[in-house]
């Protein structure tokens, strides 16, 4: 799966926001190039949450065990919750094996998984992450939400 093809599988799921900070965006320049994704039905990134999905393209302080500075490797984040995470724990091969899904290596314990450049392999198990990690999202912005808010207006 590219990038490409990971940013318009969750483009179909309601409510989607991706932000892929560039410069002159007035983002961090550690960011550019990178994308974050947050179920944000109004268009807004939401106040204190964090995205349920990332796609980093380069090593980040303390955070290099991926290799990303490797020419095409990115690694896939996704925020698949402490239930889904479980499946996966104790899988801890090689962080920057390429299309093996693994705990993430900074934010396992908080039910984040991670897969570099994902592939045939497991490509079905990142789109049903992807699909339950969104879910996650759009519970939590309405439990959030103020009772009667409907967020499309």
């Amino acid at each position: 799966m590219s990038i490409d093809e990971i940013l318009e599988f969750v483009g179909g799921f309601d409510g989607v926001l991706v932000l892929r900070p560039q410069p002159g965006d007035g983002s961090p320049e550690i960011a550019w190039g990178d994308a974050f994704v947050y179920y944000a039905p109004d268009g807004n990134v939401p106040k204190a949450t964090q995205p349920y999905a990332t796609i980093v393209t380069k090593d980040y302080p303390g955070d290099e065990r991926s290799r990303l500075d490797r020419p095409g490797a990115f690694r896939l984040n996704i925020a698949a919750g402490k239930d889904a995470s479980a499946r996966w724990a104790g899988r801890e091969p090689d962080p920057s094996a390429a299309d093996v899904l693994m705990a993430h290596p900074v934010y396992g314990s908080a039910g984040w998984l991670a897969v570099v450049n994902p592939g045939a392999s497991t490509e079905t198990a990142v789109r049903e992450l992807l699909r339950t990690a969104h879910d996650l999202a759009r519970s939590r912005y309405e439990r959030r939400s103020p009772a009667g808010h409907s967020p499309a207006g």
